[in-house]
């Protein structure tokens, strides 16, 4: 087990094929810091995007998010800024993220 047993890590990725529309350059310069500004002071952490170097896997990119804890996490996705952050999606994509907790082994 990690020694940041209590941070909470959330994935959040999207799923599409070479047509899918995804704006890698907006999503990395404009809504990760969106999602940082609007969430910091809830507990997150860290945020980082990822992009499989082929469209094989039907993964067009995945965000990882550590928050503090799991109390940091609820406390984030309750936020006012949340449907902000939730509506800029619409500005680089069409694909509806899909979010799942990672647990620590």
């Amino acid at each position: 087990m990690s020694d940041n047993s209590l941070e909470d890590t959330i994935y959040v990725t999207y799923q599409g094929n070479a047509d899918t529309r995804f704006d890698r350059d907006y999503y990395v310069e404009r809504h990760l810091p969106l999602v940082m500004r609007s969430w910091e002071s809830h507990g997150l952490k860290s945020i980082k995007a990822f992009f499989p170097s082929s469209d094989e896997s039907g993964t067009i990119a995945i965000c990882e998010c550590i928050f503090r804890d799991e109390a940091a996490t609820e406390a984030a996705f309750a936020a006012a800024e949340t449907p902000a952050v939730m509506a800029d999606v619409a500005q680089f994509t069409d694909v509806e993220p899909i979010r799942f907790r990672a647990k620590d082994m």
